[in-house]
């Protein structure tokens, strides 16, 4: 019986280590990402590094939002990083995601990494699999889409928000967009 009860463990041991390595590397992953972007809290600063395409899109909607799943808030994104041949890096997300607040400022909240599928398949070739980031596999938009880009991948990273629906998700059902905003 103890012979059994010692391949068990033995078998089951390594496998709770690489899952224990595994959450590990993904906490230092954030801790490395908040601490390189800390600086971008401050929307001015995001602004002056080149964070300061406010997104809108088609319908002239700068918090984006869906009615079921919950809000994103609003995207200033970095030109430079979006249409950058496919690079991911995760200190430079293309996109730095704000919710708005009643006094007109607005508090970082999440992330968001963007590559267009045919910059990531040029990089990777045609059929590549999805990107992922911080085990994560990219969330898909085809074309058209609300932002009138081109079909892209993308990864929102809720690191200074939680989010009910899951640190990567896409929408968070606990952010609000006031209406026609």
């Amino acid at each position: 019986m103890r012979k059994i009860v010692l391949l068990a463990l033995v078998a089951v041991v390594p496998v709770l280590a690489i899952a224990g390595y595994a959450a590990a590397s993904e906490r230092s992953d954030a801790a490395k990402v908040a601490a390189s972007t800390a600086r971008f809290h401050d929307l001015q600063t995001a602004k002056d590094a080149g964070w300061n395409a406010h997104v809108i899109d088609v319908n002239g909607i700068s918090c984006i939002a869906d009615p079921t799943a919950g809000g994103m808030g609003d995207h200033f994104a970095n030109p430079s990083l979006l249409f950058d041949n496919g690079a991911i890096d995760e200190t430079k997300p293309e996109a730095l995601v704000y919710e708005g607040r009643n006094n007109g400022s607005f508090k970082l909240v999440a992330l968001e990494y963007i590559v267009t599928i045919a910059d990531w398949e040029g990089a990777h070739g045609v059929g590549a699999a999805k990107p992922k980031l911080f085990g994560q596999e990219f969330d898909t938009t085809p074309s058209p889409n609300r932002f009138g880009l081109p079909a892209f991948y993308s990864l929102h990273a809720w690191f200074f928000h939680d989010n009910p629906a899951g640190r990567y998700a896409m929408f968070n059902p606990s952010l609000f967009c006031p209406p026609g905003v």
